[in-house]
């Protein structure tokens, strides 16, 4: 008996796992601080606003969650918050001072 050739179109994608669904959010906000590269266009580019509203995502997750989640589950998110957000913060801290010019 043989097993057909396993290939991305016929494998299921995984869902409904939170730990997995933290790391999804981690990596698009460490893609958003262009410190790993961008799959698609192969490049790192960061994207302050896109990098704020993630983190925002992350600790409003972690807000509503309180007292809910396994014990691991809660450190993920606490270490993905605490690694990430000084990386957010610096790179966000020119814009807060700045007006756009008309």
């Amino acid at each position: 008996m043989t097993d057909p050739k396993r290939t991305a179109e016929n494998v299921p994608l995984p869902g409904g796992d939170f730990r997995l669904f933290t790391t999804r959010l981690a990596y698009q906000l460490m893609m958003s601080c262009g410190l790993l590269e961008n799959p698609v266009t192969g490049g790192t580019s960061p994207n302050p606003d896109n990098a704020r509203m993630l983190l925002d995502d992350l600790r409003m997750l972690a807000e509503k969650t309180r007292g809910n989640l396994e014990e691991d589950e809660e450190q993920q998110l606490s270490k993905v918050l605490s690694d990430l957000t000084p990386v957010v913060e610096k790179l966000t801290q020119g814009e807060a001072g700045t007006d756009p010019q008309p």
